[in-house]
């Protein structure tokens, strides 16, 4: 399993497999899935951690069953850039995940994603018990959408 830029994953891609979007949360890992054709990112069931063993195998059976090409995982930066717990936790779950398969890992700039899941959750008028169960899968899709919109870019960018 290697770490890859957004820009080495879109060099290595193969056709017609999705992509998938992780928030990594303490309790929880909000769960986003890519169309095929990687246009859109829809909100999966959320993994309920339990232990690093068990979560591992939870997420590559997701994986297995949606022809995952590629992890977009959100690393949650401060606000002023710098790294604190939450981004070693995530380095780190990514590198015991290494152990466990080869499937490539993006790291995601997540700021703000929670942020913005909740406004979108309030706006379409979702109930705050609601809100709390789906947030976590809300701010998955928030992380891959936006890798999806930075691969289709660079897919449009004029070659040299």
């Amino acid at each position: 399993m290697a770490i890859l830029t957004i820009e080495e994953l879109a060099a290595s891609l193969p056709p017609n497999r999705a992509i998938a979007g992780l928030d990594l949360g303490t309790k929880t890992i909000g769960l986003s899935v890519s169309d095929l054709g990687r246009r859109f990112a829809t909100p999966r069931d959320v993994i309920r951690r339990v232990k690093f063993g068990v979560d591992a195998e939870a997420l590559l059976s997701v994986a297995a069953k949606e022809k995952i090409a590629a992890f977009v995982i959100g690393l949650p930066v401060n606000m002023d850039g710098t790294e604190g717990p939450r981004c070693q936790a995530t380095r780190a779950f990514v590198r015991n995940m290494g152990e466990k398969t080869d499937i490539p890992f993006v790291l995601w700039d997540e700021r703000l994603s929670t942020v913005a899941a909740e406004r979108v959750l309030i706006e379409m008028d979702v109930s705050r018990k609601k809100r709390a169960e789906r947030i976590d899968s809300a701010a998955a899709s928030f992380i891959l959408q936006g890798a999806l919109d930075r691969l289709a870019s660079l897919a449009n960018a004029p070659r040299d």
